[in-house]
């Protein structure tokens, strides 16, 4: 019986160290952590690589519900995938575990609580972003391609996948840059 810590933050300059402390303090043997957006499980391979490493009677644990993931469905389909391997999940705050038909309620009920926080996050930034551009204090975020210099290279007969690679981009990205008005 192993316990097997997983941490994620959402964000690169976010720090995964708090959370691996907690973990390795309550007995994790291995922690895997990632920096990705917990908003669905795409991308999560370190999430991935845990769950197909489970085994009967080993513990999944988490220092908070929503590192495993913001969204209700995802984190129970996620219990349920360890249930199925006989393994239990644990998180640590506040602590409630599956080992018990209470913590299934719990952890259902925390998941819709996780959901929601994200929700009202995105409608705060949303609202936030429209105030900002009222004031004229939003301009967008920062174009990562230069729009003049695929033009340039697409007008000297360069084809959109070699533009894309040149500039560091994906060639849909070149078309659609191409089909904007100049």
């Amino acid at each position: 019986m192993a316990r097997i810590g997983y941490a994620r933050v959402s964000s690169i300059d976010q720090d995964l160290e708090i959370q691996i402390a907690k973990l390795k303090a309550e007995g994790c043997e291995i922690v895997r952590s990632e920096k990705v957006s917990g908003g669905s499980r795409d991308g999560r391979v370190e999430l991935e690589t845990v769950i197909q490493f489970l085994r009967p009677g080993d513990e999944l644990m988490v220092a908070r519900l929503d590192r495993l993931g913001r969204d209700t469905r995802d984190v129970l389909n996620l219990i349920h995938e360890c249930e199925q391997r006989q393994a239990f999940v644990t998180v640590l705050d506040p602590h409630v575990s599956t080992r018990g038909e209470l913590g299934h309620i719990v952890l259902t009920v925390l998941g819709m609580v996780a959901q929601m926080e994200r929700r009202f996050i995105k409608e705060r930034q949303r609202e936030g972003i429209q105030q900002a551009k009222a004031h004229g204090r939003y301009v967008g975020g920062k174009r990562r391609v230069d729009r003049a210099q695929v033009r340039v290279l697409h007008r000297e007969g360069i084809g959109p996948s070699e533009i894309g690679q040149r500039l560091g981009c994906s060639r849909m990205q070149v078309y659609r840059i191409l089909a904007e008005p100049e």
